[in-house]
C-alpha cells in the first residue's frame, strides 16, 4: 500500500510533463490530495459495510499521504510557479479567493497529521481527539471550493469530489454496521491500530 500510494509521485518524475510541467505537477498534487482525503475518509464505512475489520491500519497512512500531497501542491505553487514572491503571493490571494480556500484545507489538515500519533491520543484525550480530527471535513471541503473556483468552467470534476465526501459525510452520520475493534485501536481519520492508544473504540468517523 505504501508503494501504491507513492506511485503518482513517481509517475510524475517519469512522464512528459508537456509544455507547462509545473501546471501539470500542481494540478496532479492537488487531484491526489482530494482523492486520498476520500481514500482515508471511506475506510471507516468500508469496514463496517465489507465486514473488513482490518481496513483500519490503512487509515493513518492514508491521511498523511493526503497531507503530503497537499504539501507538495502548495510547495510547487510557492516555489516553482512564484519563487518565493510573497508580494506577488498575497496579490494572488487577493485577487483568486480559490488560493485561500486551498490553503485553508491544507493548514486545517496540519495538526491532523501532526497529532496521528497514539501519543498525542492519550495527550489530547479521546474525545478533545476525535473533535481535532472532525475537521477533515472542513479540509475536503475547502478542497473541493478549492479546486471548483480553480476551474470555474468544467466543473464535473469538483463536483464529483465533492459528491464523495458528501455521501461519506451522510454515511458517518448514518453509520454504518460495526465491526469488533481492539481496545487500542484509533478511531479517527489520520489513525491505525497502532497499540498504545486509549480512545474508545465505539467512535467512528
Amino acid at each position: 500500500m505504501f508503494a501504491l500510494s507513492l506511485a503518482p509521485l513517481v509517475w510524475l518524475a517519469v512522464t512528459d510533463l508537456g509544455p507547462n510541467p509545473v501546471e501539470k505537477i500542481t494540478h496532479t498534487n492537488g487531484d491526489w490530495t482530494l482523492r486520498f482525503l476520500v481514500f482515508t475518509l471511506a475506510i471507516t464505512p468500508l469496514r463496517g459495510w465489507l465486514g473488513l475489520p482490518e481496513l483500519i491500519r490503512f487509515r493513518r497512512m492514508l491521511g498523511l499521504f493526503a497531507f503530503f500531497y497537499g504539501f507538495l501542491h502548495f510547495a510547487t505553487y510557492l516555489w516553482l510557479d512564484k519563487f518565493f514572491d510573497f508580494g506577488e503571493i498575497l496579490k494572488d490571494i487577493t485577487k483568486r479567493p480559490f488560493i485561500t480556500a486551498g490553503f485553508t484545507g491544507l493548514a486545517l489538515m496540519l495538526p491532523l497529521a501532526l497529532t496521528s500519533t497514539t501519543g498525542w491520543i492519550r495527550r489530547l484525550g479521546g474525545a478533545r481527539w476525535r473533535r481535532l480530527h472532525r475537521l477533515v471535513y472542513v479540509s475536503a471541503a475547502a478542497g473541493v471550493i478549492h479546486y471548483y473556483w480553480l476551474v470555474k468552467s468544467d466543473v464535473r470534476k469538483p463536483v464529483f469530489y465533492g459528491a464523495l465526501v458528501g455521501l461519506l459525510l451522510v454515511a458517518r452520520m448514518v453509520g454504518a454496521p460495526r465491526t469488533p475493534a481492539k481496545p487500542a485501536e484509533s478511531p479517527l481519520m489520520f489513525s491505525g491500530n497502532r497499540g498504545g492508544g486509549s480512545s474508545p473504540s465505539k467512535a467512528r468517523f
